[in-house]
């Protein structure tokens, strides 16, 4: 299988960052990489251009970096609250999800991507919950919420029923004759 050797222009999820020589098929970088501008390939005259991506590609992890940080203090302010219908006993009609939580948080002003929240089981009951929001490689944070009822809760109306006779399942019982 032929590989090729490309230096990249711009980062690429799972491959690599700008300035970065990475080694991938060479139908993946002849059909997708080279046609897109996303990489070019590896020459004497590109190896020069080395520096100056790799200088512009610390600046860019640095705002982003301290984007994220700046991002976590604000969101470890926030506080969010979900309101639910629920039935008897105070059990919940659906459950929150991921898409929620961010449809919550872009509506109180927090740009964050939906594949940032971390929440691996939708919520299910009543109460204070928490979800890991990852900002950046080295920041996450804990985003605490509460789900509240929008009904007042009703206590689960509990049935008695009396026991007239009761047969034993598994009585033994006396058998016909067979026929022969």
């Amino acid at each position: 299988m032929a590989h090729s050797e490309i230096l990249l222009v711009k980062p690429v999820e799972g491959l690599g960052g700008e300035g970065d020589q990475v080694k991938v098929r060479a139908g993946y970088a002849r059909n997708f990489l080279l046609p897109r501008k996303i990489a070019v390939p590896l020459t004497a005259s590109n190896r020069k251009h080395v520096d100056a991506l790799k200088k512009r590609r610390a600046e860019r992890e640095q705002t982003e970096l301290s984007g994220a940080q700046e991002l976590a203090k604000k969101l470890e302010k926030a506080s969010l609250a979900f309101a639910v219908k629920t039935g008897e006993g105070g059990k919940m009609f659906g459950a929150i999800t991921a898409q929620d939580i961010h449809d919550k948080l872009t509506a109180a002003g927090f740009v964050i991507e939906k594949r940032r929240i971390h929440l691996f089981t939708p919520v299910k009951t009543l109460g204070k919950h928490e979800v890991k929001v990852k900002l950046h490689a080295d920041v996450s944070v804990e985003l605490s919420f509460d789900v509240v009822s929008e009904n007042p809760i009703e206590p689960v109306a509990v049935e008695v029923k009396k026991v007239e006779s009761y047969e034993r399942p598994y009585e033994k019982r006396e058998r016909k004759p067979r026929r022969e």
